[in-house]
């Protein structure tokens, strides 16, 4: 088992404008010391603590160049790359909702989705058997034209259409585990039978008026587009209850050449931005139920690539679980509010009610 880490220094160097949590300062707004929750602190810690128990010396650790003007442009329009590289080459700024950028703020994110396609390129080329992308800045709320939601560029979209124009892949899979709806991954690909969206996403969090279950796809795309809204204070039994019966056999529907899945951990219990009630020990087993899954449709061709999570604290430990359930490297880093989590576990009625609101997804999506 090869399992890859692609990573750079210099995506820990983008940096956010002058925000008080998501609110630009201002007026009534002061400042905060951490401010935009998007802060490389998360994503530094967790290599910092792979670096402490030793589990990345079980890992290929590799970096990528950035993904290129082409690469991009499959995406996006040329208009929006040139109005981003130039607000870059000067002071940066910010081109759409909650994506503020300093002075190189386009050549690291060229750079971060250049992580995920390198990642899922060599996947498919069969030099690794699954990877992950360190990426910062994230993608899925990125549309082709407007950044949104501290994403400016599409990550993963870029890493499939490149795939797709190579002829590396015919079928791919996404799943979006972040507590966020995934929207521009969703856009990008809403009337394309040829990629499956699948998006597990506190209802109602961010976008406010996206993810609805209704939202199937549209023209050649029809039903192949799946929103999964789930309650707040879903937790463990919860999520995995909407992957087993909804997202696995999804997948085995679907039948993909490889699954991508945009791995955000901002749906655990100590996050700033969510209120969800997910583990690490949560992550690293639908980590294993996708890694299963890939390995009986798709030669376990399997790609994630690190979206959202904010708590510095908690990241770290989320993804290290992660980690361990895609290599199977002999390292652990036991999980310090693994008891107070699951202390803090919905009750039988909470799960009972996500249960019965699961089954109703079952219905529609097995409707006409």
């Amino acid at each position: 088992m090869a399992t890859g880490f692609f990573w750079d220094e210099r995506c820990f160097w983008h940096g956010g404008g002058n925000y008080a949590m998501t609110l630009p300062v201002g007026g009534l707004v002061q400042p905060l010391a951490g401010g935009l929750p998007e802060n490389p602190e998360t994503k530094r810690r967790l290599l910092n603590l792979m670096r402490v128990t030793g589990i990345d010396r079980h890992l290929k650790l590799l970096q990528a160049p950035p993904a290129s003007d082409a690469d991009l442009a499959r995406v996006h329009p040329v208009s929006y790359l040139q109005a981003f590289r130039d607000l870059s080459d000067q002071e940066g700024g910010e081109l759409g909702l909650r994506t503020p950028f300093g002075n190189g703020g386009y050549e690291i994110a060229a750079l971060s989705a250049g992580l995920a396609r390198q990642a899922l390129f060599s996947v498919l080329k069969g030099t690794l058997d699954n990877a992950y992308a360190l990426s910062r800045p994230p993608g899925h709320h990125c549309l082709p034209e407007f950044p949104d939601g501290f994403c400016l560029l599409a990550n993963i979209a870029v890493a499939i259409e490149a795939a797709l124009a190579e002829g590396l892949t015919d079928r791919v899979a996404v799943v979006d585990w972040d507590v966020h709806h995934g929207n521009g991954t969703e856009a990008i690909f809403y009337d394309r039978p040829e990629v499956l969206t699948i998006s597990l996403h506190q209802e109602h969090n961010y976008p406010l008026d996206t993810g609805d279950a209704t939202d199937r796809g549209a023209g050649a795309g029809l039903g192949s587009n799946m929103n999964i809204p789930l309650p707040p204070g879903t937790g463990h039994t919860g999520y995995l209850e909407a992957m087993d019966r909804l997202v696995l056999p999804a997948l085995e529907a679907f039948r993909p050449d490889v699954i991508i899945v945009a791995c955000g951990f901002d749906a655990a219990a100590i996050d700033p931005l969510s209120r969800m009630l997910a583990s690490a020990d949560t992550f690293a087993e639908m980590t294993r139920r996708v890694r299963s899954t890939a390995e009986d449709l798709c030669d376990g061709r399997l790609v994630l690539v690190h979206e959202g999570g904010y708590s510095e604290v908690y990241v770290p430990f989320c993804g290290h679980a992660v980690l361990e359930a895609l290599s199977d490297a002999p390292v652990t880093a036991p999980d310090p509010l693994a008891a107070t989590i699951l202390a803090r576990q919905p009750g039988p009625r909470h799960d009972a009610m996500v249960s019965d609101l699961i089954s109703d997804l079952e219905d529609l999506f097995q409707g006409p």
